[in-house]
């Protein structure tokens, strides 16, 4: 099998993640590492063998060797460098947002149809095995009919007002920020497992740090971890959200709410939810992925675990490991990027073949979501997606 060429664009948190998770992925040969820090894309290629270290991400698009490119860059460099790469070529895995704004999420649609390339965006929560086997329960509808949807997703790690990150920066991040972060990782996840598109949101947003203290000197961070510590700050003024509620109504008129926020204490990476039908509910927590709640009315809830030999056909495939063996985030990504590279390799394409991967389609619906919160939030009414 000749393997598949890639390359990684970006060394923060996600880039080197994408890199162990290719690594894990039988056929995929890791050609080449971009970082607009020289020095940066030097260490990670000698860490991990790769041979070519670029310091601009246009030498990659030159690069004819170079077939799959993944842009882990800061969110106002997605449309440019996906925009190239399409142009180039090249097939394509992008991190979330897909852009800043549903124009440009839409254009990158059309255009990687019209030059038939291959295109993911790292909606990577789907594949975890009991998420895998949330959305086969419902698709065989063994909850009943869905009437309430509802959750949230928190984190800690903007808690203090000496937090500081790229994504407080409107001019890089977009006009939204948890919202378009990490509140786009669950509503794409509720449309997954539902099979149900958001038509309607109605959205209350906040901020609770209104000026933050930005380092004065970039904090260098390595592999998603600080290798340096500021020492003076200026103030910063913040016009994007902390926090956030949304109201939903789903497709088939039924109900939902969720909440986002980065300053909840004591909350790492807390995706939680809960689909409560006519027949049972179904409920899962980020944190703890190897367990699936169900819920009755009628007799004792239930536990699923994590075990191949317990889940539906088309779950397993996603559960690598026995029963009793935990697998995580690492995992999810390598499964997704499985599902991808396969379909790479068996020439597919956008026009005639429906991948088992978010793409920029979904990427797209996302832009439209984020913007209809904001919208709706400055208005104060529903607003119809």
């Amino acid at each position: 099998m000749k393997p598949i060429k890639a390359a990684v664009i970006g060394t923060g948190f996600i880039g080197p993640a994408h890199i162990e998770a290719l690594k894990r992925i039988a056929g995929v040969e890791i050609a080449a590492v971009v970082s607009s820090r020289p020095d940066r894309a030097k260490q990670l290629a000698a860490m991990h063998a790769i041979p070519k270290a670029y310091s601009d991400w246009k030498q990659l698009a030159a690069d004819s060797q170079i077939e799959v490119v993944h842009n882990c860059t800061p969110n106002n460099l997605h449309f440019e460098i996906n925009r190239a790469m399409i142009l180039a070529g090249k097939h394509l895995v992008s991190e979330k947002p897909l852009t800043l704004n549903s124009r440009e999420s839409a254009e990158l649609v059309k255009l990687a149809r019209e030059k038939k390339v291959i295109n993911a965006i790292n909606f990577n929560y789907r594949f975890y095995p009991l998420i895998q086997q949330a959305r086969a329960m419902v698709q065989k509808n063994e909850i009943g009919d869905v009437y309430l949807i509802h959750g949230h997703y928190l984190q800690d790690w903007l808690y203090f007002d000496t937090d500081y990150n790229w994504r407080l920066d409107s001019d890089i991040s977009g006009e939204s920020c948890v919202i378009a972060d990490i509140g786009s990782h669950w509503c794409d996840l509720m449309q997954f497992i539902s099979g149900l598109k958001i038509k309607q949101v109605f959205a209350d947003l906040t901020t609770i740090h209104k000026t933050r203290q930005r380092p004065k000197q970039p904090v260098d961070t390595f592999k998603g971890k600080e290798t340096s510590t500021p020492t003076e700050f200026e103030p910063l003024s913040i016009n994007t959200e902390d926090i956030g509620s949304m109201l939903l109504q789903f497709e088939n008129g039924a109900h939902g709410v969720f909440t986002v926020s980065q300053l909840s204490a004591g909350r790492k990476n807390r995706l939680w939810f809960e689909i409560d039908g006519s027949k049972k509910a179904l409920a899962w927590d980020q944190e703890q992925p190897n367990q699936l709640w169900v819920g009755y009315r009628q007799k004792p809830n239930e536990i699923i675990i994590k075990d191949p030999s317990l889940l539906d056909e088309s779950a397993r495939q996603f559960a690598h490991y026995p029963g009793g063996h935990p697998e995580g985030y690492a995992d999810v990504l390598k499964n997704m990027f499985i599902k991808v590279y396969d379909y790479i390799r068996e020439g597919k394409n956008t026009l005639s073949d429906k991948p088992e991967f978010p793409t920029f389609t979904d990427g797209h619906l996302e832009m439209q979501i984020v913007e209809a919160a904001l919208k709706s939030f400055r208005e104060q009414r529903w607003i119809e997606i």
